[in-house]
């Protein structure tokens, strides 16, 4: 890999590059750093040829909550792209049906009222209790759901998730698996797993952080995010 490599960065459901901020800014002088759009599409195999499309030739990838299984589905197609990978608070098990059916509730609730992006519950569910009173973070965080929109949020939270067990079993490059210490969306003990999957993986835990960590805990995710991207 060259000394400067390229790093295409995936958010989250209602994530834009918002997400990936202080990384972007942390990582500038190590890596060209892009940021995909994982928004225009109706499957994970649509999204994954979309950003495939508008990426370099190759690549370290680092994929956050939905962009995890987007970053999954990138190795099914085209793996030999993909010099290093990073997965942050994501998983890699399929829908069950409690959660299919949680999504779909979720849907019917956006259909029939506004949208205003994440909600209170949903801010709290989604960030470390010791950032609930910073009131400039759940700006930014709702500012970024709220963009995004409702049409967004019902194209993504549709998108069907599958087992990740084999490609990233057969992923044999350095890997970063990455958890916010109380991340209650996708727990730590799913990242244990994951890096019991990988060949070969490092497990980094984030202190004072839920699912958000990459703007929860900037600091600490883009030391993370260096170290593996130098080792």
């Amino acid at each position: 890999m060259s000394a400067r490599p390229d790093l295409l960065l995936l958010p989250g459901l209602l994530n834009d590059g918002e997400l990936w901020r202080d990384q972007l800014e942390a990582l500038a002088d190590i890596a060209d750093c892009h940021v995909g759009d994982l928004t225009g599409a109706d499957t994970l195999g649509e999204v994954a040829e979309q950003v495939l499309d508008a990426a370099p030739p190759v690549f370290a990838l680092a994929g956050f909550s939905l962009g995890g299984y987007v970053a999954q589905e990138i190795l099914r197609q085209a793996p030999q792209r993909v010099t290093r990978l990073a997965l942050l608070d994501t998983s890699y098990k399929a829908d069950t049906p409690e959660r299919a059916q949680q999504r779909r509730a979720q849907e019917a609730a956006v259909r029939k009222g506004a949208f205003h992006g994440f909600g209170d519950s949903l801010m709290r569910a989604y960030t470390d209790p010791v950032h609930h009173g910073d009131t400039a973070l759940m700006h930014r965080i709702r500012a970024m759901t709220q963009r995004l929109g409702a049409e967004v949020f019902l194209r993504q939270s549709g998108l069907e998730r599958h087992d990740g067990s084999a490609v990233l079993r057969a992923f044999d490059r350095p890997a970063l698996v990455l958890v916010g210490e109380h991340d209650g969306i996708t727990p730590p003990a799913v990242h244990e797993q994951m890096v019991a999957l990988l060949p070969d993986a490092t497990l980094v835990r984030i202190p004072q952080s839920g699912h958000l960590s990459p703007m929860e805990q900037p600091g600490a995710v883009s030391t993370a995010l260096r170290d593996w991207l130098l080792r």
